[in-house]
């Protein structure tokens, strides 16, 4: 068994491209071994910003011969027959075998030498390698059919035990010999197998285990401010990005004026790490100090003092750029910055950011009014709404756009706005992913709620759904969000009415001529929240539209009713993606959000957690069998005719069904409406045993009509008690 040692060098590798390419270059090797019968085992990948490196350990030296039988046509088929198959194979016609008048050829094929195979797959692989961004160069770059690379492509070690594995790229020849550093150690060095590779280069300058490095700028950052009595500020990815940029790094510690320390410290540390690759450090008391931490890829004969002082200069001149953005910002109010929104257009369909602003000012301010967010000041909740996009127009969030929302905090500080208005500016848009922190304080609640709302809304009430992967505007995310700040601290938020209004404010301020009439429109809504709430819902709508209740008020009220069902669909949909690592089971979700009007997502889940118990016990998972078996019988006989109080209950078991339903359903539908769910639960296990015994005990479609009635009247109350809680057809099992 033996080793292949494979070196792809080449101009500079960018540091975030450099993970992925490892991850091609394995994928591409296993598959050119596979094609030819080799089984790549143990494969060790390492990168440098100048060289992709791969050593498969253990290869044979052949691949095993193989012999491969091929069926024919039959000995009596036509002559054409068999020529096309003697042309296919190669043989000719005494070389095949008759077995019971069927052709058979047999094709042995020798193993082949692991290093002619390796030949082969080498160019295959450069050739094949998908790069996110790659290029042309040379002479032959005019052709479309010349190499392209990552950046231009320089030398290929290939060596197989300690023989060269001879082929070529585009004129680029593999060899024994590669380069060591670009400054310590410029000459060629002669490798002369796998075994050797790491520690020739590391005596030049080269760490080419991109783990080891990454350990040493870590480790060495870590250090280099520990030794000037600071810490360091992690930053796993900066950590990976300078191990990327570096063949040998070694972490060095500079100092910049205490002055810039008055920048807001995201800024420093955003312009640190962005800009120039540095990490930043804390002082004893925790707070961010005036020291930086580069990585230099040489060892300098001074300890690294020239290299240092050019960084500082460098940083010096970014910081100087964020003190004078966080200086002119400051020149005018939030209030001032946020007349500008007018200029910028949020949708075409939706209008401007001030629009949008207008929007979650009206929306936040009466989720506190309301009661909804309690303990929320509405006027603190509006004044908050109205500047919280007041920074996207700032220059400090022009530079640097992952600070919008936490300049704006840093601004209302500066002008001693009230700290919960500061607060719900820097934070309306958490949270922004699932490992998210979620705001609990109530106007910054209201804030991030009126405004994932407003955009949720908008969009659906034009149609602009996330289709498939694509999600241009985020809606999934910001759906997510809701349901976090919700969960968070149980809000109570029936989402369809609120929805369905603001979506109604929104298109007639928007779009006062609507196209065409969604079909169908009163019966999604009575579906959604029952009968009342829909009548009630789609009069309000049309007072609000239009009070005469024209036609153009009728069509913005049957638009904004397709978009809210819509959304509330979507809502499910996500409810159920991020309950799924709760352990929450999806069709129980299904179960609830079945039965319509329970827009109230916190009720909601309490309602799917109580049935997920109880279907989690011998009494649910009976009771579905019952509920199934009867929903099915109810199926065959085409519906209920007739009801089970029509006359006196035939048998024992009739009766003990009758009189389990009359107290179970009334009961359940009261824990129900009381938000007791763990009663309703009880209240359905107490009908367990009487419609299993009415099973075992009777035949429904009993000869006689009347009791044939009867008892499928009593199977129709047993599904309708059951679905006063759940859905019970949705639920799997």
């Amino acid at each position: 068994m033996t080793d292949f040692l494979l070196e792809l060098r080449s101009e500079e590798i960018p540091a975030r491209m450099q993970a992925g390419a490892r991850a091609e270059l394995e994928k591409l090797f296993r598959a050119q071994l596979s094609a030819a019968g080799l089984e790549a085992g143990e494969l060790t990948i390492w990168s440098t910003p100048r060289r992709l490196a791969l050593i498969a350990r253990d290869l044979p030296q052949a691949t095993a011969a193989v012999s491969e039988e091929l069926k024919g046509p039959r000995s009596s088929a036509p002559p054409q027959a068999l020529e096309g198959f003697l042309r296919k194979t190669g043989l000719t016609q005494d070389q095949l075998e008759d077995r019971d008048g069927v052709y058979f050829a047999v094709i042995d094929k020798p193993g082949r030498a692991t290093a002619e195979v390796l030949a082969e797959a080498i160019p295959a692989i450069v050739r094949g390698f998908s790069w996110p961004k790659s290029m042309r160069w040379g002479k032959g770059s005019a052709s479309s059919e010349s190499l392209r690379w990552v950046r231009p492509l320089s030398g290929i070690v290939a060596i197989f035990g300690e023989d060269l594995v001879a082929c070529e790229v585009s004129g680029i020849s593999a060899g024994f010999a590669t380069r060591g550093h670009r400054f310590h150690c410029p000459g060629e060095i002669t490798i002369g197998s796998a075994a050797d590779y790491a520690e020739k280069l590391r005596a030049c300058h080269v760490i080419v285990d991109h783990e080891e490095r990454q350990n040493i700028v870590r480790d060495g950052a870590a250090k280099a401010a520990a030794d000037a009595g600071l810490t360091l500020v992690e930053d796993e990815g900066l950590v990976i990005e300078n191990a990327g940029l570096t063949e040998w790094p070694v972490p060095l510690l500079g100092r910049f004026d205490t002055a810039f320390l008055e920048v807001p410290p995201e800024v420093i540390q955003l312009t640190a790490r962005v800009n120039q690759k540095y990490f930043v450090v804390n002082g004893a008391d925790g707070k961010l100090a005036n020291g930086f931490v580069c990585t230099a890829n040489i060892d300098a004969k001074d300890g690294g003092a020239e290299i240092v002082a050019g960084n500082r200069k460098v940083l010096t001149a970014r910081l100087s750029d964020a003190r004078f953005f966080w200086e002119q910002d400051q020149k005018k109010t939030l209030a001032q910055h946020a007349e500008k929104l007018k200029n910028i257009t949020f949708h075409e369909k939706l209008g401007t950011v001030a629009d949008k602003v207008e929007r979650v000012a009206k929306l936040a301010e009466w989720l506190a009014s309301e009661g909804i967010v309690p303990n929320c000041d509405p006027a603190l909740a509006r004044q908050a709404a109205e500047l919280a996009k007041a920074d996207l127009v700032t220059e400090m969030v022009g530079e640097f756009p992952e600070l919008q929302g936490l300049m704006g905090g840093y601004y209302a500080r500066a002008e001693d706005l009230p700290d919960a208005v500061a607060d719900a500016i820097r934070d309306h848009y958490k949270p922004v992913g699932q490992g998210d922190d979620v705001p609990t304080a109530p106007v910054t609640v209201a804030v991030a709620l009126a405004d994932k709302l407003d955009t949720l809304i908008g969009f659906f009430a034009y149609g602009l759904k996330p289709t498939g992967s694509k999600d241009p505007f985020a809606l999934r995310r910001a759906a997510i969000g809701v349901i976090q700040l919700l969960m968070a601290e149980n809000t109570r938020l029936r989402l369809g009415e609120p929805l369905f209004q603001h979506a109604i404010y929104l298109l007639k301020r928007s779009e006062p001529s609507l196209g065409k009439v969604a079909a169908g429109l009163f019966s999604q809504l009575k579906t959604s929240f029952g009968d009342s709430a829909a009548d009630a819902m789609l009069a309000a709508g049309l007072r609000t539209s239009m009070p005469s209740a024209t036609e153009e008020g009728r069509k913005i009220v049957m638009k904004a009713g397709e978009g809210t069902t819509d959304l509330l669909d979507f809502f499910a949909d996500r409810l159920k993606v991020q309950q799924r690592e709760a352990g929450v089971r999806h069709d129980l979700i299904d179960a609830v959000f079945a039965l319509g009007g329970e827009d109230d997502l916190v009720r909601l889940l309490a309602r799917v957690k109580a049935l997920q118990a109880f279907m989690a016990t011998e009494d649910g998972a009976n009771l579905l069998a019952g509920y199934k078996r009867a929903a099915n019988i109810l199926k065959q006989a085409g519906g209920v005719s007739g009801t089970a109080a029509a006359a006196a209950a035939p048998t024992e078991a009739d009766a003990a069904l009758l009189a389990a339903l009359d107290a179970a359903q009334p009961a359940a539908s009261a824990a129900v409406a009381d938000e007791r769910f763990t009663d309703a639960m009880a209240a359905l296990a107490s009908l367990r045993a009487p419609i299993d015994a009415f099973f075992e005990g009777v035949m429904v479609n009993d000869p006689d009509e009347a009791v044939r009635a009867y008892r499928l009247g009593l199977l129709g109350r047993f599904t309708g008690a059951v679905h006063g809680v759940a859905d019970f057809s949705k639920i799997e099992g």
